[in-house]
C-alpha cells in the first residue's frame, strides 16, 4: 500500500516547480484530469474481469497503462507533445463506432470530462515526475482508495479557497445528515441541480448501496438513478471523477450546463425527480437575461431564489427535498415573501434546521438553514430545530469542523412523516409554529427559539452594528436635549 497523503505532497511540491502552473486552481485542475486517467485506467482493468466483452472507449494507445504507467516511459520534449498534441486533442472529440450503447455512453463521459481540460504543465520532466507519482496510488485496493477519498475532499476544499464568492463546499456532516434524513430509496431518482462536487450525490451513492443494494440488479438501479448539473467545469470534472471514484461506472447523468438557463415552463413530468438535495449558490446573481427564463412572480437575480423555484417545480408528486439557504431567505421580502408562499402552499414544509455560525468556515460565516419538504400538501405547521454547538466550542473552524455526531439529538427527535411526525415533542432546542402565525408574519420565517432567553451575539460585524444604533440613539437624545434647554434659555431671554 502506499503513502496516499505523501504522495499528493509530493506532487504538489513537484508541481511548484513548473512554470506553467500558477496557483490553487490551475494545480488542481492539473491534477484532476490526471487522477482522472488513472483512477479510470484502474475501474476498467477491475471491469476487464468482471465483464466478459469489456471494451474500453478510449484508443489502446491513449489508455494510462500504456503511456504513463512504465516509470521509464515517455518523457521531457517527447511526453510534453504527446500530452498537447495527441492525448488532449483526441480525447476532446473522442467517439465510437458501432451500436454499442454503452461504449457510447462511456466515450461520451471521458469527452465531456475533456472539453475544458487543459495541460498546465511546461516541462515534461516535471510532469513525468508528477505521473510517476500517480502511478504509485492503486485505486482497486480498498485502503488506498479510502485515504484518497479523504485527500480528496481536501483538494475539493482547496478549490474552493480558490473558488468565487457564493460557492462554499458543504460539509460532509451536513449532507450526511441531510441524505440519512431524506433516506433516499433504490428506486427513487435523485438530484441535485447545483450538484458542484458531488457532495450529495456520492453521500447518496453510499446510502442506497449500503441500505438497499443486495443483488447486481440493485447496482443497476442504483448507477441510473443518481443526476446532477453543474456549470463550472472544474467542479464537474471533479463530480465526475467523485462518481468514478464510488463505482457509478458511467455516471452520464451528471451533465456540464446550468439548470437555470433552461426556461421554467420546459421542465415537465419527465423531468421531475423523487429526491432533490442541493446547497444552491447563494449570495450571488445570475447573468442577465436568466430571470426571463422565469414566470413574471418569480423573477429575481438572486441565484438561490431561483434554485428554489426551480426545485419545486422539479419535484415529483409526493417527492422530498433538503436545500440549505441563509437567513436571507427566511425573512426576505417581495419576491421571497411569494416564492415561500408558494412553497408552503404546494409543499409540506415539515422542518427547518437551523444551524449555527461558522459551518461554513473559514469561507463564511453566514448563519445557514436547512429546509426539510414534501411536495403534495399544503403546510399545516412549521417545526423548528436549532441546532447547538457541541459543549465546549464557540465557532467551527478548518480544524475542528462540524461532525455528523452531532445530529443525532435530531435523529433520535425526529418521528416519521407518514404519521405527520406525532412523536416530535417541543424541547429546549424544537418548537413549532402554525401556519396561521406564519401568514400574520407575511411569510417571515425567521422565528427564534422561544425556550432560549435571549443572548448576546459577540459577532464583531454584529456588534458593530449595535455600536453604530446605539451611537445614534445617544445622538438623538443629545439633540433632543440640546433643544429642550435651547428653548429654556430662549424663553427666560
Amino acid at each position: 500500500m502506499s503513502n496516499v497523503s505523501g504522495v499528493i505532497k509530493s506532487i504538489q511540491d513537484i508541481m511548484r516547480k513548473d512554470v506553467g502552473v500558477d496557483g490553487d486552481a490551475q494545480r488542481i485542475s492539473q491534477l484532476v484530469w490526471m487522477f482522472f486517467l488513472k483512477i479510470y485506467d484502474d475501474r476498467e482493468a477491475e471491469l476487464e474481469i468482471l465483464e466478459d466483452d469489456f471494451k474500453s472507449p478510449l484508443p489502446e494507445e491513449l489508455r494510462w497503462r500504456n503511456w504513463a504507467k512504465d516509470p521509464e516511459g515517455i518523457t521531457g520534449e517527447e511526453l510534453f507533445n504527446f500530452v498537447n498534441n495527441q492525448l488532449f486533442p483526441a480525447l476532446k472529440k473522442l467517439t465510437v463506432s458501432g451500436d454499442d450503447k454503452k461504449l457510447a455512453q462511456r466515450a461520451k463521459v471521458v469527452r465531456t470530462i475533456f472539453e475544458d481540460a487543459y495541460n498546465y504543465m511546461k516541462s515534461g520532466t516535471l510532469m513525468r515526475q508528477v505521473i510517476n507519482k500517480i502511478s504509485e496510488i492503486d485505486f482497486n485496493n480498498t485502503k488506498d482508495r479510502h485515504t484518497f477519498g479523504n485527500i480528496y475532499e481536501q483538494l475539493l476544499k482547496d478549490l474552493q479557497s480558490a473558488g468565487n464568492a457564493g460557492e462554499f463546499y458543504t460539509p460532509r456532516a451536513v449532507t450526511s445528515f441531510i441524505v440519512d434524513r431524506v433516506d433516499p430509496k433504490l428506486h427513487e431518482s435523485v438530484l441535485d441541480p447545483a450538484c458542484g462536487t458531488g457532495g450529495f450525490l456520492t453521500t447518496a451513492v453510499e446510502h442506497k448501496r449500503e441500505r438497499y443494494v443486495s443483488s447486481v440488479e440493485d447496482e443497476e438501479t442504483l448507477q441510473t438513478s443518481i443526476h446532477g448539473v453543474e456549470k463550472k467545469a472544474m467542479p464537474h470534472m471533479l463530480c465526475v471523477t467523485n462518481m468514478i471514484l464510488h463505482g457509478i461506472d458511467t455516471p452520464e447523468n451528471i451533465l456540464h450546463g446550468n439548470t437555470l438557463e433552461r426556461p421554467y415552463k420546459d421542465y415537465t413530468e419527465k423531468d421531475r425527480r423523487n429526491v432533490i438535495m442541493t446547497n444552491p449558490p447563494f449570495g450571488g446573481t445570475e447573468e442577465d437575461g436568466i430571470e426571463n427564463n422565469f414566470p413574471s412572480d418569480l423573477r429575481t437575480r438572486e441565484t438561490a431564489d431561483l434554485f428554489m423555484a426551480l426545485i419545486i417545480r422539479l419535484l415529483k408528486n409526493e417527492g422530498r427535498a433538503a436545500v440549505v439557504l441563509p437567513d436571507g431567505f427566511l425573512f426576505g421580502e417581495g419576491m421571497k415573501t411569494r416564492l415561500k408562499e408558494k412553497l408552503m402552499t404546494e409543499c409540506n414544509l415539515h422542518t427547518i434546521v437551523r444551524l449555527p455560525k461558522g459551518v461554513f468556515n473559514p469561507y463564511t460565516s453566514i448563519k445557514t438553514n436547512i429546509l426539510f419538504f414534501t411536495k403534495g400538501k399544503p403546510t399545516k405547521q412549521v417545526w423548528y430545530y436549532e441546532h447547538p454547538y457541541p459543549e465546549g466550542v464557540k465557532s467551527y473552524n478548518k480544524t475542528k469542523p462540524m461532525r455528523f455526531e452531532e445530529f443525532k439529538p435530531e435523529q433520535e427527535w425526529w418521528g416519521d412523516e407518514t404519521d405527520g411526525f406525532a412523536s416530535r415533542v417541543q424541547n429546549r432546542q424544537a418548537w413549532k409554529v402554525s401556519m396561521e402565525e406564519i401568514i400574520e408574519r407575511g411569510y417571515n420565517l425567521d422565528i427564534k427559539n422561544p425556550h432560549l432567553e435571549e443572548q448576546i451575539d459577540h459577532d464583531p460585524d454584529e456588534l458593530l452594528k449595535l455600536y453604530a444604533s446605539q451611537k445614534e440613539s445617544i445622538a438623538s437624545i443629545q439633540n433632543q436635549i440640546k433643544d429642550v434647554l435651547q428653548k429654556a434659555f430662549d424663553g427666560e431671554a
